[in-house]
């Protein structure tokens, strides 16, 4: 038996389409973190310099962090990807990307402001990961997942 479409899950289903289509998008984005893994030492220097944050620091455990960390957003990229394929069937999965983004979002600010990393920095890295997570929560509850 075929379900009725009726205007409350056609607009779930809208709304659905534009949550997945936010979780692909930021997907790439994050995915393409993967490039800088590879990136020679004297490049991530030029940036770093590039950036305002001054001189690249020396020692291997700098080089480790800023290659795993790249990683790890590449790997948080195919995950969200993967949840995108399905987002009912992953549904819980998306709660927990969500939540944890926003307690993520606050606690980087706070990482951030403790590091001395410059203001815009802070602003722009924080406010992105909350202002993404809100509008996955606020998506998620329209899509009604």
């Amino acid at each position: 038996m075929a379900e009725q479409v009726t205007p409350a899950t056609a607009a779930a289903a809208a709304w659905e389409r534009r949550l997945v289509l936010v979780l692909r998008i930021t997907a790439v984005i994050t995915g393409l973190a993967i490039v800088p893994v590879f990136f020679p030492r004297e490049w991530m220097a030029v940036i770093h310099e590039r950036l305002g944050l001054g001189k690249f620091p020396d020692g291997p455990i700098v080089e480790y962090l800023a290659r795993s960390t790249s990683a790890f957003y590449a790997m948080h990229g195919g995950l969200m990807w993967l949840v995108s394929l399905d987002v009912r069937r992953f549904a819980l999965v998306l709660t927990y990307l969500i939540w944890a983004g926003i307690v993520f979002g606050v606690g980087i600010v706070v990482v951030d402001c403790l590091a001395g990393m410059p203001l815009r920095w802070t602003v722009q890295e924080g406010t992105s990961v909350l202002v993404l997570s809100g509008a996955l929560l606020f998506l998620k509850a329209k899509a009604q997942v």
